[in-house]
């Protein structure tokens, strides 16, 4: 007889036979959608590096500084 066995939420597992295996297109499929992704990750890191302008908030220093002036 077979023991059976379960995962941590109590789920039963199927024997290993019953696993079916991944196609040769799932695999390549899920490489690509995770390059993709990662790709699109460091496109955007890259671009927000790039394109930062440190002096952004400057205006807004000047405005409160205005607006503080005008108030006291």
């Amino acid at each position: 007889m077979e023991r059976l066995r379960y995962e941590p939420f109590g789920e039963r597992l199927a024997p290993e036979g019953e696993a079916g295996q991944r196609s040769r297109a799932s695999k390549y499929l899920l490489w690509t959608g995770t390059a993709l992704f990662w790709s699109l990750v460091g496109a955007i890191v890259i671009a927000r590096a790039v394109f930062f302008d440190p002096g952004v908030f400057d205006e807004f220093s000047r405005v409160a500084a205005l607006v503080k002036a005008a108030i006291f």
